[in-house]
């Protein structure tokens, strides 16, 4: 890990929606490329930088910012920013804000695929012989001009056209978009859908990037598979820890922390590879505080006390609230139009994000589950002589937990005279010495 990305901890943003763009354009959908820097859209972000360091944190993850034809995960242009949010001179002042306060930026990058009205594939109606012919993945056998064009796309979405990876024009691509934005200011990329992508790409892509660019971090979206194997042969930094987040939200929601405790284990052993990047929340899944209800504090405690690189999704910490739904615009609810000023956050996020600043070494240690019931659980995270001690009780009566040998850091409620109390729904962050009396 480079060493700044071992105190990164970021705000995901989604500009799209955080600025309230029209996410499925209508033909006078107002563009904002002719506005002074000023007036874009995406500088709205620019006033919440101060809301980000009030937090704790010092990293922006901004969701796709490229042109595109909806969304902004079907792309039509990596060159240029989506006119919906302005052009290049905004994103030029957004990120000499973010970099003046400290803020690093990261990337979408959505190389998987492109839309089916990026000009590359328009060309493709011109027939095998167009020249961008070889960026996608298309069968011609009994094609006649005027036809449509048969495509590889994206886990059945039509309109999402997957690039051909075995293509050495796609592989210049990526490395020169990469290359492009880097060298305007960007400090990382989160590649999307990186799990679709033949993992020989992205390490000869990376090895290009990072040629010219070495202090990138790259994180991967990896939803499922081998995120060890994948973290190896495609050397990216890091990996979406999807095991820990369902492992938090279905173990409180369903509560059965067992399936907590078997995430966390798994989260050990990914560090053997890679430090995965952690969250509770983000722009493609049910909020945290709709998931778990008011029981989403003791997610929180879990996402700032486990090892990994966390990101803070924009408005857990008001707890918006939002269901995904699988259908078109199912995702609108949880990607909302943000104010033009950012309110007070809750304390709670301020004081956990203190307490992993205060602690952190907690981005690459291991944690012990020291105790587990279907409702209550003790973790210990530590790196000797220090330690941390989360303690949760998800169920509706009192719980008392072996004794930390602590001091109780943060806590919704409890006592430590005779061990860990904690009243129903309770939680607690505990800090000792890792020689405490927590059984090992």
């Amino acid at each position: 890990m480079q060493n700044w990305v071992e105190n990164v901890m970021w705000w995901q943003v989604y500009p799209l929606g955080f600025v309230g763009a029209e996410i499925r354009p209508s033909d006078d959908t107002q563009h904002h490329s002719d506005a002074k820097p000023a007036d874009q859209p995406l500088v709205r972000i620019e006033a919440w930088l101060d809301h980000v360091i009030d937090l704790g944190l010092n990293g922006l993850q901004l969701g796709p910012i490229f042109a595109s034809s909806t969304h902004g995960y079907d792309t039509v242009d990596y060159f240029r920013i989506d006119p919906r949010l302005g052009d290049e001179r905004g994103f030029d002042r957004l990120v000499d804000a973010a970099h003046s306060r400290g803020i690093r930026v990261l990337l979408d990058g959505v190389f998987n695929h492109v839309s089916r009205q990026h000009p590359a594939f328009v060309a493709l109606s011109d027939g095998p012989d167009a020249p961008t012919a070889d960026l996608f993945r298309v069968r011609w056998d009994g094609w006649s001009p005027g036809d449509p064009v048969d495509a590889d796309v994206f886990e059945g979405h039509e309109q999402l056209v997957a690039l051909n990876h075995s293509s050495q024009a796609v592989e210049d691509l990526v490395v020169d978009v990469m290359s492009h934005w880097l060298a305007r200011g960007a400090d990382g990329w989160r590649l999307d859908a990186a799990y679709a992508v033949p993992s020989e790409f992205w390490a000869r892509v990376l090895k290009r990037v990072r040629a010219e660019h070495p202090d990138v971090w790259i994180t991967a979206e990896v939803i499922h598979g081998d995120f060890s194997a994948i973290a190896r042969e495609s050397t990216v930094d890091s990996i979406t820890q999807y095991e820990l987040w369902q492992g938090i939200w279905h173990g409180i929601a369903d509560g059965n922390l067992f399936e907590l405790a078997h995430a966390i284990e798994r989260n050990n052993e990914f560090l053997e590879t890679f430090v995965p990047s952690s969250f509770i929340g983000n722009h493609d899944v049910t909020r945290i505080a709709s998931a778990v209800g008011t029981l989403a504090p003791h997610a929180a405690a879990l996402l700032f006390t486990l090892a990994g690189v966390p990101s803070v999704w924009a408005g857990d910490e008001y707890a918006y609230e939002g269901v995904k739904e699988e259908r078109i615009g199912g995702d609108d609810v949880i990607r909302p139009e943000f104010p033009p000023v950012p309110p007070a956050p809750l304390p709670l996020y301020k004081e956990l994000i203190a307490l992993r600043r205060q602690h952190p070494w907690l981005v690459s240690a291991h944690s012990d589950v020291v105790e587990v019931r279907n409702g209550s659980i003790v973790i210990r995270t530590a790196t000797p002589p220090d330690a941390i001690i989360t303690a949760l009780n998800i169920t509706d009566a009192p719980v008392t937990l072996p004794d930390a040998g602590a001091d109780v850091v943060l806590a919704g409620s409890a006592a430590l005279d005779g061990g860990i109390q904690l009243p129903a729904f309770g939680w607690a962050v505990l800090g000792s010495g890792a020689t405490s009396s927590l059984p090992a």
